[in-house]
């Protein structure tokens, strides 16, 4: 089911002129290069903390670092970011894949 937007008609002129497409495909472009974005961040935290403690994140898990590093502030933040990362891509990926006959 389409969704209708009420935009101003100014945001049509920035389509045209500086997008060079219509609302309809500027705004599935922007979406899925926001969607791109996100992947990439959440993707380079997940990479980050894999390099910093030389663990997946299952092993960190199962290895149970939160517990032998004393629940200290650092390693239990690294524990939730690296959550948040994983299940991000995991949202991303999902919405990618839902939106993927539109692009």
């Amino acid at each position: 089911m389409p969704i209708v937007v009420n935009l101003p008609s100014e945001f049509k002129t920035i389509y045209t002129s500086i997008f060079k497409t219509t609302p309809r495909n500027g705004t599935i472009e922007l979406i899925t290069n926001e969607l791109k974005r996100q992947l990439l961040e959440y993707k380079l935290i997940e990479k980050k903390l894999a390099k910093k403690y030389g663990l997946s994140f299952d092993e960190f898990k199962r290895n149970e670092v939160v517990k032998k590093k004393n629940y200290s502030f650092e390693v239990e933040e690294d524990y939730c970011d690296w959550e948040l990362a994983i299940d991000g891509i995991a949202t991303i990926e999902k919405a990618s894949q839902s939106i993927k006959k539109y692009i």
